[in-house]
């Protein structure tokens, strides 16, 4: 039901609109009223009104001021002014207030009516549109930790598909023309349980990940990966226009900060290598390789250390083995292997948490009419994205899943006995028996009846 606010000084014109509101859209609006505008601001306030119809002409606070405090408050009401026709002027200022609807007193029931409905229905819509946005709000966050994931391997792993990491970048909002790496290495510590070991380590991840992000918050791009071990990787990601004294004064602004904070709230002596700046996906990459061997290169804990700085030592045998380490698969490459290997386990994991998720929907639903876009949306995955993910993990497209299962039922049905071949027909989801027929065949080699009578 609609909260409707009738706004005039004049009782007998308030218990009039009632009266025709009441009659000709009975069960639609709840009515509330108000004698004068300082009323209406309060009634307004108090019980957030659909609609209001405000006159224009009141004692002590006139309907422009008492509209224009209302609007200020409650800028999606439907505002409408009610004026006599010489006060029509009056109309005029309410235009830059954004009221487009008025009457002219005295106002028809068929004008009151349809005016009500045409807003009723706009009412209904902006419904609709905020539904949708919190829903597309909702799936968007429900992507992001597992596109977050992927980019991060994305730029960890040498096998790399554009098509996807374009996706990735649309979703997470960010540019991939340049970036550098920062990579976190803890110091182990024992525990007596895996599973406090586990809730530690997601208390880190939670710390590191909260302070990279408010960090930074709108200055950069900023992806976190996953924690891998004891070491985590943060890519500082901008446009090319942008200076690469940008993305360097922020990565050393943020690693100094993550060194003090650990070791200042958590006790923990952590060091920070920093990658250069480069160019495109593989140049990040390169800038990542840089920052694992930069954060292994003190020799004791609670520092930061840049790459760019390592290489300006004057020791050439230095530079020799930071060049090593990047050209070579060194076994100072063992960590960024088993980075790798444990964030595609993750991603894995997600993966199928998503998957099952969706399998689970659809031996739900395969009896009714189903598409791929319907689970994906169930699943808040891009229908694109959840097709090959599907194919890839299940070795079936949705429509051979889809059709497998029917399949399947159809026969249990069939040997049952109870049923015709088209009341197995519907009952499994098909709405044509001769479709039905020749996908059976198709998938089985005969067709129903012929299935039948062997049994």
């Amino acid at each position: 039901m609609y909260r409707l606010l009738i706004a005039d000084d004049e009782a007998l014109e308030r218990e009039g609109i009632e009266w025709i509101v009441t009659r000709m859209m009975p069960n639609t609006f709840e009515i509330i009223h108000a004698e004068n505008g300082r009323v209406a601001i309060q009634k307004a306030d108090e019980f957030r009104p659909h609609i209001v119809l405000m006159d224009i002409r009141m004692p002590g606070i006139q309907g422009l001021e008492a509209l224009k405090e209302i609007k200020a408050h409650s800028p999606q009401i439907k505002m409408v002014l009610v004026t006599a026709y010489e006060h029509f002027e009056y109309a005029k200022e309410a235009l830059s207030l954004g009221v487009k609807e008025y009457l002219i007193k005295p106002a028809k029931r068929d004008q009151i009516v349809a005016l009500l409905q045409r807003l009723v229905a706009e009412i209904d819509q902006d419904q609709r549109k905020r539904d949708e946005e919190f829903a597309m709000r909702d799936k968007y966050f429900h992507l992001l930790p597992l596109a977050e994931t992927e980019m991060a391997l994305v730029f960890m792993s040498d096998q790399v598909n554009e098509t996807e990491v374009g996706y990735l970048a649309d979703i997470l909002e960010l540019s991939i023309d340049k970036g550098c790496a920062l990579v976190l290495a803890l110091p182990e510590f024992g525990h007596t349980s895996e599973q406090e070991l586990g809730i530690e380590k997601k208390k880190l991840y939670e710390t590191v990940k909260n302070l990279a992000k408010g960090f930074i918050k709108n200055r950069v791009g900023c992806v976190v990966s996953s924690m891998v071990h004891w070491h985590m990787v943060i890519f500082l990601l901008e446009k090319a226009e942008i200076k690469d004294e940008v993305l360097r004064e922020e990565a050393h602004f943020l690693g100094n900060k993550l060194v003090e904070t650990l070791h200042q709230q958590r006790s923990i002596d952590a060091n920070v290598g920093i990658g250069s700046v480069q160019m495109d996906i593989e140049g990040i990459r390169r800038s990542y390789f840089e920052a694992v061997f930069a954060s292994t290169y003190p020799k004791k804990w609670g520092n930061l250390c840049s790459f760019e700085d390592l290489k300006m030592l004057s020791l050439e045998g230095e530079r020799e083995t930071a060049d090593k380490f990047i050209a070579d698969n060194t076994s100072e490459r063992t960590y960024v292997e088993l980075a790798i290997k444990r964030i595609r386990e993750e991603r894995e994991q997600r993966t199928w948490s998503v998957l099952d998720n969706a399998i689970t929907f659809i031996q739900d639903k395969f009896r009714e009419e189903l598409s791929l876009e319907d689970v994906a949306e169930h699943v808040h995955l891009n229908p694109y994205y959840f097709s090959k993910v599907f194919k890839q993990q299940t070795g079936e497209t949705f429509i051979d899943y889809v059709t497998r299962l029917r399949i399947e039922r159809a026969k249990e049905f069939i040997r049952d006995g109870q049923f015709s071949l088209k009341e197995v027909c519907y009952m499994v989801g098909y709405k044509d028996p001769n479709y039905f027929s020749r996908v059976f065949k198709k998938v089985t080699g005969v067709a129903p009846t012929e299935f039948r009578n062997q049994l």
